[in-house]
C-alpha cells in the first residue's frame, strides 16, 4: 500500500538550533514512540520500530540514510526501508523536511512530506487510517522534541548561573586573602564569605518514547468506524442466510 502525507509541527528555538537538533539522530531517538537506535556513524542509521496491531507485536528492523542535507536551504531528505523480523512485511519512506523561521526567528516550523510504502498486516487498516496514525505520531515526537528542548534549555541555564556564582566566589576569596580592596590598598578588608553556588538542576533525561506503536490506542475511534460498515453488511448477510435457509426448510 502507497501513500503519501504532510505534517507540519513548530519547535521553540531558531532554525540553526533547530537544524542541528534534528541531526542528532541518537538525541532525539528516544522523541519517537516505539524506536530504536542501535547506530549511526553519521550518514546512515541501523534500528528498529515495534508496532503493535491487537495483541499482536511486530518488529521492523532496518536503516535510513540522509540523501540530501543543505544547511542553508535547511533542507534534508532521509531515505529509509525495514522488514519484519519475524514476518514477510516491509515499510520504506522517503521524508523530506524543510526548517523555516516562526514568530520573528525565535522558533521554526518544520514541514515533511512523506512518500511511504507499507506490506503486511498493518497494510490491512487502509490508508485513511495510516495517514492518521502519522498525523498522531508526529504530534507526539514533536511534543516530545519540544519537551527535551526546554528541559536542556532549563539546565543550560541553570549551569550557567552556577558557573557565575563560582566566579564570583573565588574572586571574593582571592580579595579576602591579599587583603585588598582596590589597586595599591593598604587597608585590610572585611572578611567577605564565599557566596554559596547555586544548586545545578541536572536536566531529566530525553522524554521516553512509548514501548512501541499501539496502532489500536492510536487511532481506536478510526477503527471502529471501519468496522461499523463491516458489521453491518455481516449482519444483512447473516440475516439474508437465515432467510434462505427458513424458505428451503418450507419448501
Amino acid at each position: 500500500m502507497a501513500m503519501e502525507m504532510d505534517h507540519s509541527f513548530t519547535v521553540p528555538v531558531p532554525p540553526d538550533r533547530a537544524w542541528d537538533v534534528l541531526l542528532d539522530v541518537k538525541r532525539i531517538a528516544p522523541c519517537m514512540p516505539g524506536a530504536t537506535v542501535d547506530d549511526f556513524d553519521g550518514e546512515v542509521v541501523t534500528g528498529r520500530i515495534k508496532v503493535k496491531v491487537g495483541p499482536v507485536s511486530l518488529t521492523y528492523r532496518g536503516t535510513a540514510k540522509f540523501t540530501e542535507r543543505d544547511p542553508e536551504t535547511k533542507v534534508m531528505v532521509l531515505e529509509a526501508s525495514g522488514k519484519e523480523t519475524r514476518g514477510s512485511g516491509t515499510a520504506s519512506a522517503t521524508v523530506r523536511a524543510a526548517l523555516e523561521p516562526e514568530s520573528g526567528g525565535e522558533a521554526t516550523s518544520a514541514s515533511m512530506h512523506t512518500t511511504m510504502n507499507v506490506t503486511g498486516r498493518p497494510a490491512q487498516f487502509g490508508r485513511g487510517v495510516m495517514v492518521e496514525v502519522g498525523g498522531k505520531l508526529v504530534e507526539q515526537f514533536a511534543q516530545n522534541l519540544r519537551q527535551l528542548i526546554a528541559e536542556e534549555g532549563a539546565s543550560g541555564g541553570s549551569n550557567a548561573t552556577a558557573t557565575a556564582d563560582e566566579a564570583s566566589a573565588d574572586q571574593a576569596a582571592d580579595t579576602t586573602a591579599t587583603g585588598e580592596t582596590g589597586p595599591g590598598s593598604t587597608q585590610p578588608s572585611a572578611t567577605i564569605p564565599a557566596a554559596a553556588s547555586t544548586p545545578t538542576t541536572s536536566a531529566e533525561p530525553a522524554p521516553a518514547s512509548d514501548d512501541s506503536i499501539n496502532l489500536v490506542k492510536l487511532v481506536g475511534p478510526a477503527i471502529l468506524k471501519r468496522a461499523i460498515p463491516v458489521a453491518i453488511a455481516l449482519g444483512g448477510l447473516t440475516l439474508l442466510v437465515r432467510r434462505l435457509f427458513r424458505r428451503r426448510e418450507k419448501a
